[in-house]
């Protein structure tokens, strides 16, 4: 999924997938006004179809990988 910089917020758990409610990690924002929130899972699954029709897309994926500092600090 390629990463746009967006002056839009950043998501939180409160933001939810459109497909299936989980947490959302991507917005993408549509050509023709609105956006589409979708989680990891299904914004992979729809990247080739969202490309097309997105003017944006603000993809915080690597949220689900990053160490958070905390616990950073606790392996040293």
């Amino acid at each position: 999924m390629t990463t746009v910089l967006t002056s839009a917020s950043p998501l939180t758990a409160a933001d939810r997938c459109d497909r299936c409610g989980a947490q959302a990690y991507l917005r993408v924002v549509l050509l023709t006004g609105g956006e589409l929130l979708f989680c990891a899972h299904h914004g992979r699954k729809f990247e080739p179809e969202l490309k097309k029709i997105a003017a944006e897309i603000q993809d915080e994926t690597e949220r689900l990988t990053a160490v958070p500092e905390s616990s950073a600090e606790e392996e040293r």
